[in-house]
């Protein structure tokens, strides 16, 4: 997949944000020696982990390098890490592996997930939000438009319209190596602003890699057929935004 861009991912930075905080919210560690944020991205949180845990080794790890350039635009005192999450693995048991909206880019959690907890430490916890809207019109339409059009070949092998299980096969996963586990729900409403929000959200995310693999006028066809799916999906309300109502699952265990 080509290179994030960190300006069109931010330009949501405060709805995407959030869960992000809430699930930090949820590690109870006082003062852990080593914290990783997997899939760091342009740093944001990152920034925060390491505001909130002033005295620990605090890293980001990000497969974008386009991502992780931002990232290493500001001055603090973070190590930045370039690797494929798929087979990146802490130097030494961690006492914080977190992730926000970044794991389910990933195939075979059954295994991915037993790996992270045996990278923690006796007590350290692995904190995981992913998005779990692929049900909704906001996945659902893009399925829909890149089977609707003569790019439906190139787009086949790029669709993922269930990486994220319910929540009881995350229990099934889990239970067996953690010591204690929370796992949730939650469906944000986001009031967004702008003409037709929900596309600009998803062109800094799951839409990004089906506009990767296509190129001018099939490009420009299958962006204009999903554009007006959503247009009529997510209408404008009387005061001018969008609701986006969007549900993530988050756990977090305990090793």
């Amino acid at each position: 997949m080509a290179g994030w861009d960190p300006s069109q991912y931010l330009k949501f930075a405060g709805p995407r944000a959030r869960p992000a905080l809430d699930l930090l919210a949820q590690v109870g560690l006082e003062a852990p020696e080593s914290v990783f944020d997997l899939g760091c991205g342009a740093g944001n949180i990152t920034r925060i982990m390491a505001g909130r845990w002033p005295g620990s080794a605090v890293t980001g790890v990000d497969g974008s390098a386009d991502m992780l350039a931002k990232a290493q635009s500001g001055d603090d005192a973070i190590t930045w890490v370039h690797a494929d999450l798929g087979h990146w693995s802490p130097p030494a048991p961690a006492d914080v592996l977190y992730s926000n909206a970044a794991l389910h880019w990933l195939d075979d959690h059954e295994t991915l997930f037993p790996r992270l907890v045996a990278g923690l430490g006796q007590g350290g916890v692995l904190a995981v939000q992913m998005p779990r809207n692929h049900g909704e019109a906001s996945h659902t339409c893009m399925v829909e438009a890149a089977r609707a059009g003569p790019w439906h070949d190139r787009l086949a092998p790029v669709l993922r319209p269930s990486p994220v299980a319910p929540p009881e096969v995350y229990h099934d996963i889990l239970a067996p190596v953690a010591s204690a586990l929370d796992l949730w729900e939650t469906v944000y409403t986001h009031a967004l602003d702008g003409d037709n929000p929900v596309v600009e959200w998803t062109k800094g995310s799951a839409l990004k890699p089906l506009l990767d693999v296509l190129e001018g006028e099939d490009r420009e066809g299958f962006l204009a057929d999903y554009t007006g799916r959503i247009a009529a999906a997510y209408p404008k309300r009387a005061d001018g935004t969008t609701l986006f109502p969007f549900r993530r699952l988050f756990m977090v265990a305990v090793r």
